[in-house]
């Protein structure tokens, strides 16, 4: 299967701002990539890059005064397939884990597991170890989250999106990641683009997506808490701890977003060939 993806924003600056970006494909897709997603600017800018702790690919650039336009697009092949089911993966013990995997144990910006631990016990203790455990709390938390843009909000922690009820995609996941996390699961907080290959729940107005990984016997695998099945066509960009590590873009100076695109969509056969 063939995939068109890519985005548009526009941002306008009152004077020059320096500005990192995590935009681009994950490596482990590249390979995929018919089209590389080079980030582009219009006004042209000049762009360096580097690889950040959590191995995300990162661009550098100063935007000018006035508006700017950052875009991409790429076509990237995929299986076709949906998000792997495994119910036979078991959870590590704590103490066989390999180090590389702690960090994702610990409470972050989003994820406060020092706030939600006692829930989590008292919601999943008596859930299965391993994949059914996770299953059980992206099915608790698809239920507990009311959907809606309109309840969107840069600062909403996992705690805050449990109290409240509602949220975005992001809040599904900073909510699953902390309860994972609180149950002795590393979880890291994935974003990327989700088409609507057979998804006819997508909103008219696209995002960037959420949607985490969990570490279990195997590897990580892949949970959807806030769409509740396996998608076709998910597309990976980046990785961390929550959505801090992972924000499209930082900004070191006032700015205004004033369009924001995504597009994902499966190219027809016909076209492809």
């Amino acid at each position: 299967m063939k995939m068109r993806i890519g985005y548009e924003m526009v941002y306008e600056c009152p004077q020059p701002t320096p500005m990192i970006m995590t935009l681009n494909v994950h490596s482990s897709r590249v390979s995929d990539l018919e089209i590389p997603d080079h980030v582009q600017t219009d006004p042209p800018t000049p762009l360096s890059n580097y690889r950040d702790g959590f191995g995300n690919w990162v661009t550098r650039l100063v935007l000018p005064q006035g508006d700017t336009r950052v875009f991409a697009e790429a076509y990237i092949y995929d299986s076709g397939k949906p998000d792997e089911i495994a119910p036979q993966a078991q959870q590590y013990a704590l103490e066989d884990l390999p180090a590389e995997v702690l960090v994702y144990l610990l409470g972050s910006r989003y994820c406060e597991t020092d706030i939600l631990v006692d829930e989590a016990w008292q919601l999943f203790a008596s859930a299965p170890f391993g994949w059914q455990r996770v299953q059980a709390i992206c099915e608790f938390v698809h239920k507990h989250i009311t959907f809606g843009y309109e309840f969107a909000r840069p600062t909403k922690t996992a705690a805050e999106a449990y109290k409240e009820k509602v949220g975005v995609c992001r809040d599904y996941t900073h909510l699953a990641v902390a309860f994972c996390r609180c149950m002795n699961i590393p979880a890291r907080y994935c974003t990327g683009y989700v088409g609507d290959i057979d998804n006819p729940d997508r909103p008219e107005e696209m995002d960037f997506a959420a949607w985490f990984e969990a570490y279990l016997e195997g590897g990580w695998y892949t949970f959807d808490p806030r769409n509740g099945r396996p998608i076709i066509g998910r597309v990976l960009m980046a990785q961390g701890r929550d959505a801090a590590d992972v924000a499209i873009s930082n900004a070191f100076g006032s700015n205004q977003l004033k369009v924001f695109k995504v597009h994902a969509d499966e190219v027809p056969e016909e076209a492809a060939n």
